[in-house]
């Protein structure tokens, strides 16, 4: 067994004597007190950039899985890469989370919750390791490396710093003293016993038993730039002191279990479970093939862009539930479940090839969930998205709250005949601009009866009922030797500027005489 270093040298390789002993750490951060089968998810975020689709279509697995065994659902953020990250990238993370309504439970207990104030826990661990010989200090240079990695590449062997190519894995006390002494900061480096030509067996959640080759990588964990952990060795360390029972990360980071069994194992800790998700993909317009969401070519893989553009949030967790629980549409549309967090979904029903984002889809999920709002909620929805998202015109359509309201509770009454035009609240807006005169285009292309217009202004009253109403369209197409859909249709595209509009009475009652008469009048203009 490889001998590891005394106290006093760890001390000066970490720049200073570590806080914690791992017992002291174990009693620190104790077994969370939950009922059996409880799961502990986290999602952990680095904060480089907008939120992603596909990091809520992992926050809502994180969360309903807390959610379904009464366990908890962490946010950390891996805050350790600081030439990637971006300024207000964690309130981004953080105001997502919370207009989507996706709670997490950061117990102080186990915090802090950002990587960058850990550093104390990862240097005790790193200390422990150096102590048993499992780690070493790595004087390489940036330069160092690159010509390692150019001799490797020239020899056609794999890049990394491994076997032989580590020059520093084995430094005696005298020459890693000698390196100090002339002020070189080291890297902490897994001193790996792997061996490439074996395998090591990992089991995901979803996908079973899977084989790997041994990782034979002496990684960095602790970096010399800033001394803050590498994303490996942060996440030994914050999923076990943190109690983290599940991992769900996406398929990219499969080739990575090996070397996280090797780090749990050599610790004689007990790994989490790992659940690794498909992609969420689309259908690239240009080649018809299915591929990747991206971040540069397709806007809604920004959850930004969905909030700004209004899609109902009850609608967009739907839609991506259901990609993980295939059974949900059914369930709901039986009446079964009211909402995503009564259905209970086992993970190895996620979905292990690439899921497919279809905005058709979404449109389908957002029409049924506006369908059977209230229409209160429906006006609260769409004023608080214009009075934070809108542009002028729609700060205009919200501003009389009460006209809204009546103009938005057309046809919403009959639950037998449910309107499903409304999308997003954008849309919404736009569907409807035309009972605001500052909105409404004039329908220049339809060819009207200016008789029946006239007709109609002979006899309109404003205070008819329904059936009167109807009555006297009726007399003007008998009189007029049309149908009663001709002047019915004369009346919408006068009024509306549209050939297709919800039930023509309605509108006329809800936008009243004056503006219904002033419609009428400049048609026949």
């Amino acid at each position: 067994m490889r001998n590891g270093l005394k106290p006093d040298l760890i001390e000066r390789v970490l720049g200073g004597k570590p806080k914690y002993t791992l017992s002291e750490l174990e009693e620190k951060f104790p077994p969370r007190d939950l009922p059996d089968g409880a799961f502990v998810t986290r999602f952990a975020p680095s904060p480089t950039g907008f939120m992603h689709i596909g990091g809520l279509y992992q926050v809502l697995i994180n969360s309903k899985l807390a959610q379904q065994s009464h366990g908890v659902f962490m946010l950390r953020i891996e805050d350790t890469d600081t030439k990637r990250e971006v300024k207000d990238a964690v309130r981004i993370i953080v105001d997502s989370l919370a207009q989507f309504g996706l709670q997490y439970n950061n117990d102080e207990k186990y915090g802090p919750y950002y990587q960058s104030q850990r550093r104390d826990i990862y240097h005790s661990v790193a200390a422990d390791l150096l102590a048993r010989g499992l780690a070493y200090p790595c004087f390489l240079t940036a330069a160092d490396m690159e010509e390692i990695r150019a001799k490797q590449s020239a020899a056609g062997f794999p890049t990394g710093i491994y076997g032989e190519f580590a020059r520093d894995r084995d430094l005696t006390d005298d020459e890693i003293i000698a390196h100090l002494d002339k002020g070189e900061i080291p890297s902490i480096r897994l001193y790996s016993t792997g061996n490439p030509n074996q395998r090591i067996f990992c089991k995901d959640a979803v996908r079973g038993s899977i084989s790997f080759p041994e990782n034979n990588e002496d990684l960095v964990l602790i970096k010399s730039n800033d001394g803050l952990p590498t994303y490996h060795f942060a996440h030994l360390c914050d999923d076990h002191f943190m109690r983290t029972t599940h991992v769900v990360r996406g398929a990219e980071w499969l080739s990575s279990l090996p070397l996280h069994y090797q780090l749990f194992r050599m610790m004689g800790w007990t790994p989490p479970q790992y659940i690794h998700t498909s992609t969420l993909d689309t259908i690239d317009a240009d080649t018809g093939k299915q591929r990747k969401l991206s971040k540069r070519h397709d806007p809604e893989a920004n959850v930004a862009n969905l909030l700004a553009s209004g899609w109902p949030v009850a609608a967009v967790l739907e839609y991506l539930f259901n990609i993980i629980a295939s059974g949900y549409e059914e369930a709901k549309l039986k009446g079964a479940v009211k909402n995503i967090w009564e259905y209970e979904f086992r993970p190895k029903k996620i979905p292990m090839s690439g899921a497919l984002f279809d905005m058709k889809k979404l449109e389908w999920w957002a029409k049924e969930n506006i369908a059977t709002m209230s229409v209160s909620d429906l006006v609260n929805n769409v004023v608080a998205w214009a009075q934070k998202y809108g542009e002028s015109m729609h700060i205009a359509q919200v501003k009389d709250v009460d006209y809204l309201t009546r103009v938005l509770s057309i046809e919403r009454d009959n639950p037998k005949r449910i309107r499903k035009d409304f999308i997003t609240w954008r849309q919404t807006l736009s569907e409807v601009a035309y009972f605001w005169d500052e909105f409404f285009t004039p329908n220049r292309d339809f060819e009207f009866n200016r008789d029946l217009l006239n007709e109609f202004l002979s006899t309109f009253n404003i205070n008819d009922d329904k059936d009167t109403w109807w009555n006297k369209i009726v007399a003007i197409a008998n009189t007029a030797g049309v149908k009663n859909g001709d002047v019915a249709m004369n009346l919408r595209v006068a009024i509306t500027g549209r050939t297709n509009t919800p039930d023509l009475y309605s509108i006329m009652q809800v936008m009243g005489e004056k503006r219904v008469l002033s419609r009428v009048q400049g048609a026949l203009k």
